[in-house]
């Protein structure tokens, strides 16, 4: 028996509401589908498809098992933090189709539930202290009708904290307020183009209600939601949690050679709260959103190219950190 076998079920159990035990996560043999199946309802859990993507039952699946991804370790994951991986596939069901706003409102409403979850204390309780590094900051420079912003804390892998979400914050707001701007370039600094939220400030908020609304009114991805499709980002190295949240958001992204991404937020207890449950399935589409959100797995530029995730993969140069300087 494999780790996946308990979890197999009857696809006749979703033809009408789930009266079942609450499971962790369930599987389903695609083929068992016929094509005329009636309407699925899904349980307030993940339901996993294995088999032909292109079946015609497929698309209401959370999720179809395809690499990098394995259902072992998606079975790992969603049994270590069910209440997270529920949360995350209802959310994305829920805000497909959904307007970018009201999106990003209730992925946060969501996102606040699970900053007060055990699974999600347990992981802080775990993470050892570390000495802060030094704050982030961003360069912009304006020329003409275009807006260059380059991310710079190479020393912290580029990590976002308090005061570089603060600095993209006005930064993409400034595109989103001026019509002058027709073109934004979003860059940064060193090896890796983000590795996403600095781990060193999560708890620091812990009143779920508190922190909802503080990003009601400073999180980036509410300006760069209307200011995205003149966005175009360059990837190299690491693109984590996020930092591939905002990247998504972007009209145009490119990858170098050596990118890379993933959606590590599952195995915190939490889910990506910072935009990429409105932005990636927007590229991806829900499922793709849903395997990497409950895989954890990393995906590579090859891979990315050909899901969508980004519009090509293009050797660029690396910033220069000696040319940096604000207009």
């Amino acid at each position: 028996m494999t780790s996946v076998d308990p979890y197999m079920i009857d696809p006749a159990l979703l033809a009408s509401h789930w009266a079942g035990d609450r499971m962790p996560l369930a599987f389903v043999e695609v083929d068992q589908l016929a094509d005329d199946f009636g309407e699925l309802h899904l349980p307030p859990f993940p339901i996993i498809g294995v088999g032909d993507p292109l079946h015609p039952r497929s698309r209401h699946f959370d999720t179809i098992v395809e690499a990098p991804a394995t259902a072992e370790r998606i079975v790992e994951q969603a049994t270590c933090h069910p209440y997270a991986a529920a949360a995350s596939v209802q959310l994305l069901r829920c805000t497909e189709g959904m307007d970018a706003r009201a999106a990003l409102t209730l992925e946060s409403i969501t996102y606040a539930m699970l900053q007060g979850s055990v699974e999600h204390t347990d992981w802080i309780v775990a993470q050892p202290r570390t000495d802060p590094a030094p704050p982030g900051r961003i360069v912009l420079n304006r020329d003409d009708t275009c807006l260059r912003i380059v991310i710079d804390r190479p020393g912290a892998r580029n990590a976002v904290d308090r005061a570089l979400r603060d600095a993209l914050f006005e930064a993409f707001t400034i595109a989103a307020l001026d019509p002058d701007i027709a073109r934004v370039e979003l860059r940064s600094v060193g090896l890796a183009f983000s590795v996403g939220a600095d781990l060193a400030e999560f708890g620091t908020t812990r009143d779920p209600a508190t922190a909802h609304a503080i990003r009601a009114v400073t999180l980036p991805a509410h300006p760069l939601s209307r200011c995205g499709p003149i966005v175009d980002m360059h990837v190299q190295g690491a693109c984590i949690g996020s930092a591939l949240e905002m990247a998504a958001f972007a009209g145009r992204i490119t990858a170098a050679p050596s990118a890379w991404f993933q959606l590590p937020e599952l195995a915190m207890g939490i889910l990506p709260g910072a935009g990429g449950c409105v932005s990636i399935p927007r590229r991806i589409g829900r499922q793709r959103t849903a395997l990497m959100i409950l895989s954890g797995k990393r995906i590579d530029a090859a891979t990315a190219l050909r899901w969508g995730l980004v519009d090509a993969i293009v050797d660029a140069p690396a910033v220069d950190p000696g040319g940096l300087h604000s207009d």
